[in-house]
This record gives structure tokens, sequence and C-alpha cells, in this order.
């Protein structure tokens, strides 16, 4: 046999007498890196590293700790309990197990529920198997061999996977000791490689999401290549755990679930209204700015609305079931774009009405499946941050960017650091069929999205398949304070719509022409995007956004006239005050305002009263001494009115 080269990332060259597995060139080069490769991509492709390597080609040796490595080491993980979990219960049965961003979880068919001295029980014994380090095999099969394989094992679901393969794809499964699962791989060579995990938590999960099947049992977990970055990654879930926004949500009383209005219908407490119209006003401000005007459309429309759009056929699962009124369909609306399509159409247009801006913070349901509900984050009810733009193909460029630097502006308010813009573009084979099949159009579109991003200096990645039905759009993806991801907005492109609708202007030269729309939401919903805000902020909120910005405490009975009268005064002014007039010791209310989250504090004592001061504190600095209560009136008004983040970077 001939020599087999290959060839590294960094371009050095490397040649073998015979076949070569990506294991063995990590050995030639050293042991340390032979011991943490995971995987390898052979010519671009992700594979076992003891796949034999035959012709010339390129190599990437990937370690535990690079994306590709990490995500193996996940899925691996996830085997291994889902190994032990069929050892310490033997009749379960296993369903699927995906590695997810920084973790994995499997979901298993077993008797009774999982409990946290169950995920001891297995982590421990999970410790005992990747100690032996057992040798992990790949099989290929076709698919009556699948087929058998698992039902001679009992694992129907594994059966039920199979059947609905395509028959030419090919199938694979893995094992190592006794145990063998479906999967596509790649993983780990031996168990051994799997060191530094931790089983996390245990739920409910329907099967395949659906709550019309059979409850599992799921447990995640996560694993890192080094004992340091698990380390880090568990104090990083304590840290989420304690902003998590439904626990906050409940503290801070932002707002509430009841079953007798129905799952994923949120209910906004005062605390949370005021929230609420606090981004509302910024909204409006801002687009105002931007040459918008805002309109208001029903909550419920006709279903043949819906079927000119295109949403009954590809979006009717998602929807609410119809209404019958004297014989005719009508939904609750799960977007505002039919109705904005409407508003446009309502007075003829020319090239002098466009680009044509209008916004609305319209409520929309949309009927998302039990299982997925969570939170503020996915809900049945949603107030959108929705707008739409009809421009010519000129004002496109400029049109597009100008909500581009919409959104740069609400992350500088809300100190959004990092951020990345995700376009995502149609997959050809799916025209038709996922997608408008309007091939020109979609090249010509994703084109001019690309070229405008380009031309802005916008930091974006393309995603393939992605794209909405009718035309790209932009995913924005954001991180939190403490770097937890975040989808939430969007930015998309409408080739297709408006011509359906019969939407048009009269161009300069008296032609008629369609307009493209552009459909947007900055502030996605009120929902996710006040979700995202607990989190972000920890539920201390800036002092503009906070519920309630000043609490007023006064030390005595002594000292309450002139605590009521300072009220009066910032009330006046547009503050939102709260006095505590309890008959408690002043460290106690102190303490209720630092639990409370309530930003600025005004403590008024017998000095302060005959000084016509206040002694304030705030959150993250402590004591600020003595300050003249109309100068702190007016120092705060001044911060309010600059939505000012100063005081969290104290946090």
């Amino acid at each position: 046999m001939s020599n087999i080269t290959i060839t590294l990332p960094d371009k050095s060259i490397h040649t073998y007498d015979s076949s070569v597995t990506p294991l063995d060139v990590a050995e030639s080069i050293g042991p340390q890196l032979a011991k943490d490769t995971v995987a390898a991509s052979i010519n671009g492709a992700l594979m076992d590293v003891t796949v034999p390597i035959r012709e010339d080609a390129e190599l990437i040796l990937h370690t535990g700790s690079s994306a590709e490595g990490h995500e193996v080491l996940l899925h691996s993980t996830a085997h291994l309990m889902a190994q032990t979990v069929k050892m310490l219960w033997p009749g379960s049965q296993i369903t699927i197990g995906p590695a997810i961003k920084n973790r994995f979880y499997y979901d298993f068919d077993i008797e009774g529920t999982f409990s946290e001295d169950d995920l001891e029980k297995i982590e421990e014994k999970m410790r005992e198997i990747a100690k032996e380090n057992l040798p992990v095999f790949r099989q290929e099969l076709d698919r009556d061999e699948a087929v058998n394989l698992f039902k001679e094992r009992g694992e129907n679901y594994k059966v039920e996977i199979i059947e609905q393969i395509d028959s030419a794809d090919p199938i694979s499964a893995y094992g190592q000791g006794d145990f063998i699962d479906l999967c596509r791989g790649p993983h780990v060579p031996t168990t051994g490689r799997i060191k530094h995990f931790k089983l996390l938590n245990t739920s409910g999960a329907y099967w395949r999401g659906d709550e019309n099947n059979k409850m599992l049992q799921r447990i995640y977990g996560t694993v890192f290549s080094t004992k340091d970055a698990l380390k880090d990654y568990l104090k990083f879930l304590e840290e989420t755990k304690k902003r998590d926004h439904r626990k906050l949500g409940k503290e801070l009383e932002i707002y509430t679930f009841d079953e007798e209005v129905g799952p994923g219908l949120p209910l906004w407490l005062p605390n949370g209204g005021i929230i609420i119209d606090e981004l509302e006003a910024l909204a409006k401000e801002t687009e105002t700015r931007h040459g918008y005007h805002r309109v208001r459309t029903p909550h419920l429309t006709k279903g043949d609305l819906y079927q000119k759009s295109g949403h009954l056929d590809l979006y009717k699962d998602a929807m609410y079931p119809a209404m019958d009124v004297d014989g005719i369909e009508y939904y609750v609306k799960p977007m505002n774009c039919p109705h904005h399509h409407k508003v446009y159409a309502a007075l003829p247009k020319s090239y002098r009405d466009l680009p044509f801006r209008i916004s609305e913070y319209g409520t929309c349901y949309r009927y998302e499946k039990s299982g997925q509900l969570f939170g503020l984050m996915r809900v049945r009810s949603m107030q959108m941050n929705d707008a739409h733009i009809y421009c010519s193909k000129a004002d496109f460029d400029s049109e597009f960017m100008d909500v581009c630097k919409m959104y740069l502006e609400y992350f500088d308010i809300f100190g959004i650091e990092k951020y990345e813009m995700r376009l995502s573009l149609h997959d050809p084979e799916a025209l038709g069929k996922k997608y408008i099949n309007e091939p020109e159009l979609w090249v010509e579109t994703e084109n001019a999205v690309r070229k405008a991003l380009l031309d802005g200096g916008m930091n974006f990645s393309e995603i393939p398949g992605e794209a909405a039905f009718y035309g790209p759009k932009i995913d924005v993806q954001v991180w939190s304070a403490i770097g937890k991801e975040f989808t939430l907005a969007t930015n998309q492109v409408d080739f297709a719509i408006p011509k359906r609708f019969g939407l048009s202007f009269t161009d300069v030269d008296g032609t008629e022409q369609t307009p493209i729309c552009i459909h947007r939401a900055p502030l996605s919903t009120h929902e996710r995007f006040i979700g995202f805000l607990i989190e972000h902020y920890g539920g201390d909120f800036p002092l503009w956004l906070s519920p309630t910005q000043v609490a007023i405490l006064p030390v005595s009975e002594k000292t309450q006239s002139y605590a009521k009268i300072i009220e009066e005064n910032f009330k006046g002014a547009g503050i939102r005050v709260k006095l505590d007039d309890r008959p408690e010791k002043i460290g106690a209310k102190i303490r209720q305002a630092e639990l409370s989250k309530i930003p600025v504090m005004a403590i008024v004592g017998e000095k302060e009263t005959a000084n016509n001061t206040v002694s304030l504190r705030r959150r993250f600095i402590g004591d600020k001494g003595a300050v003249e209560s109309n100068i702190l009136l007016e120092s705060l008004l001044s911060e309010i009115k600059q939505r000012s983040q100063a005081y969290h970077e104290n946090q």
C-alpha cells in the first residue's frame, strides 16, 4: 500500500506507511494530545477517532475543549447515563438523548419517577463504568437488522424511530459493554475519556413533545474536559438559578399564571404593568423618531385572511381552533402581519408615501404545546413589539439598516454588550413546501440582506434552512449580564406576501409596483423581553424601569409627617415611591427595601426633618450621606429621563 499523507490545520504534513486512524496521528504527535482527542474531522466530516484513513486527507483533531469535541463528550455521556439507567432499572426503555448547549439529556420510560437520591446513585454508577474504560464500538446496520436488534432488546421507542427512517438512509448503532444505542455518532473511543460530569436535574417530558403521548422521565446532565471548566459551569448554573425569571417574577410580584385562566396565559400584576408601560413609552419615543405611525388592529379575523397569507397552510397547528360565527370561521390572530397589510391597503399609495412604517403592540395568540410552555419565554398570549415597513427596492438597504441600528440603540439602553445577528436562509430543496416557490426572488433578497449587513458592519452569521416561509430573516441572539444566551427578536424580509394581498404603489413613472415588506420586532414580545430583563438584571432594574423607584423610610413616628411631604413631592414629579410607615425599626425597613430590590432609599430621621434633607442609600453603592430632598429629586428625574444604567456598573 502506498504512503498516506495527512495535512493538519497548521499546514504541516505527516506521512504514514499505511492506513492510519486519527488516534494514531494524535499519538505520533504526542501522548497528551492522544489522551485529549475525542473526535476528528476528516476532509470536513466529523468522525470517530478510530476510523481508518486509507487515502490522503485533511485532518483536524478535536479535544474535549473544542466545540466539536465538547458536543461529542456531551453525547457520549448521555449514552453512559442511559447504560447506567438500564443497569439500575432493568425494565426501563430508552428513547432519545441529544446533546444541547453545554448539557445533555436522556428521556426514559420507567415505572415511577427519578428522585434526587436516584440521580446520585446513577452518577456514582456512571463513574464506575467510566473507570472500566470500556471500548466504544460502532455498527452499520440495514433497516431490518436495526429493527430486529432493538425489538430483541425490548426497545420499542427505538423501533418506532427506525421505522420512520427512510429505507435508503444509513443506520448505525454504538455500543459499550452490553449496552447498544441507535446513533449517528461520533463518540469517544472509550468510556474512560468521560471524567468531569454532573447530573443536574430530572423532570417529566412527553414522548416527542406531544401531550397526547406518554409522559417520560428526563434527566439532564453536563460534562467538560477539565475539572475547572465543570466547576465554572456549575457556578454559572447557580447564578442562573438565582436569576430565573420564574422565581424572581413571583418574588417581585411582576406576573402570575392561574389554572382557571389557562396555561401559558400570563397575568401581569401592577409591578409588571409598570414595566410594560415604560417599555411601550420607550418604543413610542423611538419609533416616532424613526418615522413610524402607530396603528391598532383587532384580536381576531376571518379565516380567509390567513388563507390568503398562507398562515393556515403552514401554521394552523400552532393556532387556536376556529370559531364558527354565522357559518364563518374566525381565528384569534397569531401575528399582526395580515392585519397590517390591510392597513397599508386601506388608502392608495404613491412613491411619495414610501417608506410607509406602521407599528403596534398587538396581542397575539399561539397554541404552543403544553410541554413547550416555559415561564414568560414560551407562552400562548403575547404582546408583540411589531412593525411593518413597506418600501421600494431603492429604499430597502437604508430601511433595513435603520432597523438594525434601532436594535443597537436598544442594546445600549439595556446594557446588552454581546449580540449576534443570524441571517436565516432558505433551503432550495424545500421550495414550494416550507418556502414560497420563488427561487430567483429568494437569491435576490438574500443577497440584498447580506449586502446591507456587510455595508453596515454588523456582526452576523448565516444559518441555512431557517428562513421564514416568505423570505429571509434576521434572528437576534443576545447574551445577558452573566453570559446566558437568549433568542430575543427578529427582522424579516417579505418579498412574496405583499403581492398576494395586491399591495401596490404608484412609482415616479406612473407604473404600479409591489412594495417590499420588512417585519421587525426589536423588543420582541413583552413576555419574552421582560423575562430576559429579569434575568439580565437579576431583578435589580435600573431606576427608570424599576416598579418602585424610591423607598421612603421614616426612622420613627415623629418623622412620618415629613416623610409624607417628601412622598407627595416625589409622586407629584412622577417618581414611583413607597412610604414604609410600619412601626418597625429602621434596620428592618432597609432589609425589606433591599429584598424588594428598590434602587433608592431615602431615610428620614429627626436630623433630616430639621434640615429638610434625607439620608440617601443606593443599592450596590451603600450610604451616600445627607442630601437635600429637592436636589435628590432633580438628580433622580435626570437619571430617569436619560434611562441611565450607571448604578449597575457597581453590581
